[in-house]
């Protein structure tokens, strides 16, 4: 992670337990660097939760194709509706 990176490359400590303070050029990043740590656990959730969504995704997809070839090769226009008649001016 960036985060640990950075704080080990000033000498500085950074867990998800508390808040450490970390100088970097005479300014405290130790609130900074420990957001950032603790965001990475957030991808212990989203990484799944986004993997979960796109096989979603694809199935959906590939039924949906598959009902439009079906229904280009018999023939049958598709199902999109005529242009609305435009509104005459009273």
């Amino acid at each position: 992670m960036t985060c640990a990176w950075i704080a080990n490359s000033h000498g500085c400590k950074v867990d998800e337990g508390s808040v450490h303070p970390c100088l970097i050029d005479g300014k405290d990043y130790g609130q900074l660097l420990y957001t950032l740590g603790v965001l990475g656990w957030l991808m212990l959730v989203t990484i799944p939760g986004g993997l979960f969504a796109f096989v979603i995704w694809l199935i959906v997809l590939i039924l949906h194709r598959a009902s439009w070839r079906k229904r280009f090769a018999a023939g049958v226009p598709p199902p999109i509706p005529p242009p609305s008649a435009t509104a005459s001016a009273p």
